[in-house]
């Protein structure tokens, strides 16, 4: 048999999806895969019984039915200031992973590379490497994950076509200042580059910080491809409703790459979850009081433990370090976690370029009593993490 392809050769399985099946395994608490465990907005999900006997049933337009375009056109006009058209600069996806995959295809050719933010959220390396790109990566180092914009010029005079900016940031809760957005775009415009944007957790953003987007900035809209979803904003993770918005002519290449890549998003659920993308600001303010106190509730708790942590600026996750229990193997470390203490996690060695070992991840859109029963088991980790060598 002839050998199979050599790009995807070095690909692992996902380690947060990994983690989410060993977390079941055990029946632990999981903390790993990014979704909530309470219902998305009745009215969403109202409307979605209403359509399961009246349709539709069939394709919609292949970058996104008319309505639903039309009401994120007005939403994400309002929220950026942008004058954006629903027919002219909107594609709508299957998730923001397509969302990227087809922005990426778009706009890099094979050889080209693509600077990446360390820690990243693991998709975009193999995005760039299904593109035949070459990632190229620039710390973020902890705690406060602040980068050195003299590495992102490097990588800019090293042939980088792209950055990919996640803002606010998965997995360590960055969110990018307008000074260091500046910084960016400057040096993006100075080498005629583009930016592809990650930006699902824009309206999950904690006081006093405030979540811009980089296509706002002078001369940034024309060499922006900004991607998102709904999963986030509307707890509806599982109906993979993503979209790229970009000027004109950018969509119109982007349109033809999400053609063959999946033909279209689904019908019947683009059509129930316009009703959210026609909520009022107060959803929105609603929404960040909800992630607020959750983040509360599980950081109090951390702390209350002596646990070492970075608290989120936005999107909800937090980074533990666990350094102190001379940790060497991160992802043995979460198999032991899931399996002795009882909560899921995610090693962090999945979202550094750099050899880190002493971080996971935890994410906290969970409802109150599953927060505090992780919390509960997590007041042993300490004791019990004394006595292990991992």
């Amino acid at each position: 048999m002839r050998p199979l392809s050599t790009r995807t050769a070095g690909f692992t399985d996902s380690v947060i999806r990994r983690m989410t099946r060993i977390s079941n395994k055990y029946g632990a608490v999981n903390l790993s895969q990014g979704f909530p465990d309470f219902d998305p907005p009745r009215e969403i999900t109202e409307r979605l019984a209403e359509i399961a006997s009246q349709g539709p049933h069939q394709y919609a337009i292949t970058w996104g039915a008319q309505n639903f375009r039309e009401a994120l056109a007005k939403k994400q006009s309002r929220w950026t200031g942008l004058t954006i058209d629903a027919d002219k600069n909107i594609v709508v996806t299957c998730g923001s992973t397509e969302a990227m995959m087809a922005a990426m295809m778009t706009i890099v050719n094979p050889g080209d590379k693509v600077a990446i933010f360390s820690p990243f959220y693991e998709n975009y390396t193999a995005d760039t490497i299904l593109t035949g790109a070459e990632p190229v990566y620039i710390p973020l180092v902890p705690p406060s994950f602040d980068f050195d914009a003299n590495l992102i010029e490097d990588a800019f005079k090293e042939g980088a076509k792209a950055l990919v900016l996640c803002n606010p940031s998965n997995p360590c809760g960055k969110v990018f200042t307008r000074q260091e957005l500046e910084q960016i775009a400057e040096i993006v415009i100075r080498y005629d580059g583009y930016v592809i944007t990650d930006e699902v957790y824009e309206h999950i953003v904690y006081e006093p910080h405030r979540h811009t987007y980089i296509s706002t900035l002078p001369g940034m809209w024309e060499r922006t491809i900004s991607c998102s979803s709904l999963s986030k904003t509307y707890s509806i993770t599982g109906w993979r409703l993503g979209y790229v918005i970009a000027p004109d002519g950018i969509i119109e290449r982007v349109k033809k790459v999400h053609d063959f890549l999946t033909v279209g998003a689904a019908a019947p659920l683009m059509e129930a979850a316009t009703v959210g993308l026609c909520f009022p600001d107060r959803y929105y303010q609603e929404l960040q009081a909800h992630y607020t106190h959750m983040k509360s509730l599980f950081c109090d708790g951390l702390r209350q433990f002596g646990l070492d942590f970075t608290e989120p600026q936005g999107a909800y996750y937090v980074m533990l370090d666990v350094s102190k229990y001379g940790v060497k193997d991160d992802l043995h470390f979460c198999e032991w976690l899931a399996e002795h203490v009882g909560v899921g996690a995610v090693p962090g060695s999945c979202f550094f370029r750099e050899e880190v070992n002493h971080l996971i991840r935890f994410h906290f859109a969970k409802r109150d009593e599953t927060l505090f029963a992780a919390l509960d088991r997590l007041s042993e980790l300490d004791v019990k993490a004394r006595k292990i060598s991992i």
